[in-house]
């Protein structure tokens, strides 16, 4: 395949995956296996992901922040704390193993998946708040980026559950700021792939402009639509991850 047409499918898939990220998480599934079958080497897959990814989350954050769907003030301490977890993360997977990561994540994915499938908490109606901000901040935002850093699949699930179970948010507000903190773990994981030298640009910056427009259209479709398309997205999204991580772990080589 010439340049070009590899360049132009990463574009296309970029967008997609970037549409989809900004609406339920999940977009990696996408284009992690797109680079890997680009040819690039598993790490430097994962970064050039992460570059790309970087460019989605933020344009879904600033069409959520135009939208006065997120309150940066509440949210600077759990953006804080999400930050130095992913980077904490991204340094540990140098010298940790995955393996209870990859067994425990796929459960958690399905039982959050039927929450989001069956409970009434999970609508545009915000509910009460189980706890403040700061604990919030100090013990999801810290350790969702700390699993963001070290392994990754699923992390916008995650902060979508701690947000609508824990501080009450309705599924709207919970998408807008998951965003905002999955912008900010894809950024330091970021910056840790590119102190190691591990980002292919050439490829990064063409679904980076792929990332950015597909972002910023699901981030669109969410403030339009709400909880009745969200709410199914991310339980496909949950699902889909924990299929890919079950397989990938017991299909046969």
């Amino acid at each position: 395949m010439e340049l070009l047409e590899l360049v132009l499918l990463l574009f296309t898939i970029a967008l997609v995956a970037g549409c989809i990220d900004a609406m339920a998480g999940g977009g990696g599934l996408i284009t992690v296996p797109a680079l890997l079958w680009a040819g690039l080497p598993p790490v430097q897959a994962l970064a050039t992901n992460k570059a790309q990814a970087v460019f989605g989350s933020f344009a879904a954050t600033m069409r959520f922040l135009r939208a006065g769907a997120i309150d940066l003030r509440a949210a600077r301490l759990a953006v804080g704390c999400a930050f130095l977890g992913s980077a904490a993360g991204a340094v540990a997977v140098q010298v940790l193993e995955s393996n209870l990561l990859e067994r425990l994540v796929p459960v958690l994915l399905i039982v959050f998946a039927l929450y989001f499938l069956f409970s009434p908490r999970v609508a545009d109606v915000s509910s009460r708040r189980r706890i403040g901000d700061a604990a919030f901040a100090l013990t999801v935002a810290t350790g969702v980026g700390f699993y963001d850093g070290f392994f990754g699949p699923g992390t916008g699930t995650f902060f979508a559950i701690g947000f609508v179970a824990l501080l009450g948010y309705n599924l709207r507000r919970a998408t807008a700021h998951t965003k905002l903190l999955n912008f900010t773990t894809n950024l330091a994981a970021l910056l840790a792939f590119i102190a190691g030298g591990q980002v292919v640009w050439s490829l990064a910056l063409a679904m980076a402009v792929g990332q950015f427009i597909g972002g910023w259209i699901g981030a669109h479709l969410v403030l339009s639509h709400g909880a009745r398309l969200v709410r199914p997205a991310l339980v496909a999204a949950s699902l889909a991850v924990s299929a890919h991580l079950l397989w990938e772990r017991f299909a046969p080589a």
